[in-house]
């Protein structure tokens, strides 16, 4: 049997049934649902011949050639549809729910699938429902600090604690700045990105204080949702601030094992910032092997870039709170602490 669902049933309650995405490889890279697999009904190559079929002599003759394509790859979209979905259970979707969408679905119900789902609008529908959920009101709490605070370090443990947070830099498998991706291999697309924030974010509990690292809308190559980041920046902010030197230890214990060409590529790119003079010392301080040196260096950047960042912030929703190490356990669980006690609007019950 073949049903027709909005994006919103899916959601709430077909999430969880393999999910099939039928549109071609470019389409599935630059952005899907998350969880869903790849399916092509049509290579990127068969789908750019089939439409400029449609646009140049007529959509009688773009299907024929889609089924001209498709037929012979029967059984091999039966056989992977059976290894993603051996309950004989799937939700297919395509685009915005045409002929792709329904043509699989249709092969699978002729196939011995006994339930197949088509969304109703595709990958479309879940994009802009996506997008639209960052208008929603949630309780956003931002936990700032300079660059080597161990932030991250420290969202981890309140994670472990039961506390809600999105973590965007691992989303993003970049730490930021220019050193942050390094060793961390390939970003998402930006697409993919806000739909990776979405699936965390849909499931969360927007009563109850979400916490988030403060960022610069890019995080390397990708971009915090537009909706989102807006919200970000009118958050409380539970500021920390640690002495630059024990920062500065913690980036060796960071940083010290990556590739030297990568780090004298990074320090290179900030030389405007850095000023000649600093560049070639820090390069120095690269070769002998220096890193705290090094990371001392590039500090004083990062730090002017937060503060005139933190500037622009409305100075009654920053929290400051002076730390003496980047000791991450005790600083998490003073942080733990004033989530409990604070009347930061974040954080307070609201009745």
């Amino acid at each position: 049997m073949i049903s027709e669902i909005n994006i919103e049933d899916y959601l709430q309650s077909f999430a969880d049934i393999p999910t099939i995405d039928v549109r071609s490889p470019s389409e599935f890279l630059k952005g899907h649902i998350p969880g869903a697999t790849s399916i092509p009904l049509f290579s990127d190559e068969e789908r750019a011949h089939i439409g400029t079929v449609y646009l140049r002599q007529s959509q009688e003759g773009a299907m024929r050639l889609g089924y001209k394509y498709a037929n012979p790859k029967s059984e091999y979209y039966i056989s992977k549809a059976r290894e993603i979905a051996p309950q004989n259970k799937a939700v297919i979707h395509c685009w915005r729910g045409g002929m792709r969408s329904l043509t699989f679905a249709e092969l699978l119900e002729k196939n011995g699938f006994s339930e197949v789902f088509v969304i109703n609008d595709g990958y479309k529908a879940f994009r802009k429902y996506a997008l639209d959920s960052f208008k929603r009101i949630a309780r956003l709490c931002i936990l700032g600090g300079y660059t080597g605070s161990g932030k991250t370090e420290i969202l981890n443990l309140l994670i472990e604690e039961g506390i809600q947070v999105i973590d965007l830099e691992k989303l993003a498998n970049h730490k930021g700045s220019v050193f942050g991706g390094i060793n961390k291999g390939t970003q998402p697309t930006t697409e993919q990105f806000e739909n990776d924030i979405f699936w965390q974010w849909d499931k969360m509990d927007l009563s109850k204080p979400i916490f988030l690292e403060d960022e610069s809308q890019s995080i390397g190559s990708v971009n915090i949702p537009v909706n989102l980041f807006g919200r970000m920046n009118e958050e409380p902010v539970i500021f920390l601030e640690i002495p630059k030197e024990e920062r500065a230890k913690f980036l060796v214990t960071e940083y010290a094992d990556c590739d030297r060409i990568a780090l004298a590529a990074a320090i290179k790119k900030i030389s405007k910032r850095l000023g000649d003079l600093n560049t070639r010392k820090a390069l120095e301080w690269l070769e002998k092997e220096n890193f705290y040196e090094v990371a001392l260096l590039t500090l004083s950047y990062y730090d002017k870039s937060y503060k005139e960042v933190l500037l622009h912030r409305n100075p009654k929703l920053v929290h400051t709170i002076k730390l003496k190490d980047t000791n991450h356990k005790e600083n998490a669980k003073i942080v733990k602490e004033i989530i409990k006690n604070s009347h930061l609007s974040c954080c307070a019950e609201r009745h």
